[in-house]
């Protein structure tokens, strides 16, 4: 696997070795001990998460305050724009955001490490998402920024916006300056 840093501190692209033939492909979507050593973490992951979206679909920005959860993203079918946001106040990268794109085709993955508000806009017909989070889900503690801060800026590739989904919770998200950081 090919690891790649980011221009946002600690998040790294990973493409893994893909061997294809006529038959298909095939491909090693996850080695503990090889991510362990790429990403220099102790990291135990305990939910693997899997969702289905139209095209349009925006989810997040979400994060958990309390119980902070690392992701290792990938897409099995169609294709998203993963986002990203520092909210780690220690961090070089505080308040800076990054955007990938991550399809079945390209087989890239993004590790998000604890300490960042997440979320991703679905640009196939449909997309399906699969994540590891090293913790659990807390409704109690999940937060959401709202993924249109003009301090923050993301460009995400769309052209109407009128034309997103979204559910009420990230309608009703909290700008960059009404929501609580990580130290």
């Amino acid at each position: 696997m090919k690891v790649t840093p980011t221009q946002i501190s600690d998040v790294l692209l990973i493409e893994p070795q893909v061997f294809g033939d006529e038959r298909g492909f095939f491909l090693e979507s996850f080695n503990l001990k090889n991510f362990k050593s790429a990403t220099q973490s102790g990291v135990n992951f305990v939910q693997d998460n899997h969702s289905k979206s139209q095209r349009g679909v925006l989810r997040g920005l979400h994060y958990q305050l309390h119980y902070p959860q690392g992701k290792l993203i990938r897409v099995i079918r169609g294709e998203i724009y993963d986002v990203v946001v520092d909210l780690r106040q220690s961090s070089s990268t505080f308040k800076q955001w990054l955007g990938v794109s991550l399809s079945a085709t390209n087989f890239y993955q993004l590790w998000i490490p604890p300490g960042f508000a997440h979320g991703f806009l679905v640009l196939s017909d449909v997309a399906e998402v699969l994540y590891k989070t090293t913790d659990y889900y807390h409704k109690d503690d999940e937060h959401t920024l709202l993924w249109s801060d003009p301090t923050l800026n993301i460009h995400w590739p769309i052209t109407d916006p009128a034309q997103l989904i979204l559910s009420e919770k990230d309608q009703a998200g909290k700008f960059f300056n009404q929501i609580p950081y990580y130290p």
